[in-house]
């Protein structure tokens, strides 16, 4: 899975490659198609990444 937290858009492939040129190809047409105001009501200025343990079962 691929992911730009920054606009909250994902893409997913079978490798590492396919899974960014398939998130690359997500954010193009994200700006083609979004106008300005969505882009600004989606972008995240601050992003914060973390694991988290949770048991299951």
């Amino acid at each position: 899975m691929s992911l730009c937290p920054e606009l909250d858009i994902a893409s997913q492939g079978n490798t590492i490659e396919e899974a960014k040129r398939n998130l690359q190809e997500a954010l193009e047409l994200f700006f083609e198609c979004a106008s300005s105001e969505e882009v600004k009501t989606r972008l995240h200025n601050e992003v914060y990444i973390t694991q988290l343990e949770v048991e299951v079962g």
